[in-house]
């Protein structure tokens, strides 16, 4: 399903990608796609691909990175990340390093599971950046609060695996990004 679903997409969004690519190259530097190493499946690292939304120079975000990041288009370029067979599109959010690598005991089942462009704990914290700038201490409000939530989250997704739960997923997760 991942395979496939993620060819079409691409297929079906090229001119899409060719101008978001274009768009953000012009806005924040040349190439307009920003890749990061994160955590995945088994807490192997992989490279994650996304629209740049920083510029490059100044490093503040652009209008256009403000709106990329509030539609999630910045995150399209992880398609190739599923064609590539390093995510899944449903599954915990890849995180950096010193979050799921660093779990503990019955925690570190979430590191069975493939990391995914969309997740229940992802359609929650959709608004994450928001929450986390409302904060004193955003990183402190992170690590007590929103990320374990995210783990309780995502163990839940990984006692109840099943398609038809991937399929709500990424209906809801359709949904709500209309909105």
């Amino acid at each position: 399903m991942d395979y496939g679903l993620s060819c079409m997409a691409i297929l079906i969004l090229l001119p899409v990608f060719f101008i978001l690519f274009l768009v953000t190259s012009l806005d924040t530097g040349f190439p307009g796609v920003f890749k990061q190493q994160r955590i995945g499946r088994f807490g192997n690292i992989f490279v994650i691909y996304k629209f740049r939304t920083y510029h490059r120079k100044y490093h503040t975000k652009s209008i256009i990175g403000i709106w990329m990041r509030k539609t999630k288009l910045d995150e399209l370029p992880q398609l190739f990340n599923i064609l590539k067979g390093d995510m899944s599109l449903v599954g915990p959010r890849p995180d950096i390093q010193g979050y799921y690598d660093i779990l503990e005991g019955n925690d570190r089942l979430v590191l069975e599971l493939k990391p995914g462009l969309t997740s229940e704990a992802g359609i929650k914290f959709r608004n994450e950046e928001e929450i986390l700038n409302q904060q004193i201490d955003p990183l402190k409000y992170n690590d007590e609060i929103i990320f374990p939530e995210k783990v309780k989250m995502n163990l839940e997704y990984y006692k109840h695996l099943s398609l038809k739960k991937d399929a709500q997923i990424l209906l809801r997760t359709f949904f709500v990004l209309r909105k």
